[in-house]
């Protein structure tokens, strides 16, 4: 009888936290967006420094899920190290009218092939508001979810 409990609760902390990761991933894009920029300078000139919000700050080096499209950058596109948009390439920061809180570095753990369509991938997300050269969002030792 003590095995059942342990099994059933087991079953039932895993159960919990897949729902929580998926309502996690639901919202991973909208408390992206929750990011302020403060003017600072380096020695090339001005640059924006993001300031993110308690609820971005929270979820650094928390495994979460975000879905999206990876942006094809010619002649960059490396199946290990890519770029993720929440939005349609036409609309994406690089491309279109996103900003930058709509886009995010994404280390694969193992290499994806390119796919217009779109993805769901899960990893370690860590924010990055001092190397100018990287993405603010870098999501660390990714998986393809779907």
């Amino acid at each position: 009888m003590k095995k059942l409990k342990i099994a059933v609760l087991a079953i039932l902390v895993t159960v919990i936290g897949q729902v929580s990761l998926l309502a996690q991933s639901e919202n991973v894009w909208k408390n992206l967006t929750e990011v302020t920029y403060k003017i600072s300078e380096d020695e090339y000139g001005e640059l924006y420094v993001p300031v993110f919000s308690e609820n971005i700050t929270k979820m650094e080096g928390k495994v979460v899920e975000a879905d999206g499209y990876i942006i094809p950058f010619e002649g960059m596109f490396k199946p290990e190290h890519i770029i993720l948009s929440s939005l349609p390439l036409a609309e994406c920061f690089f491309c279109g009218s996103g900003g930058p809180e709509t886009v995010m570095e994404v280390d694969m753990a193992s290499p994806i092939k390119y796919t217009s369509n779109r993805v769901r991938v899960r990893g370690t997300l860590t924010l990055n508001s001092k190397d100018p050269e990287k993405l603010m969002y870098i999501m660390k030792n990714a998986t393809l979810v779907n």
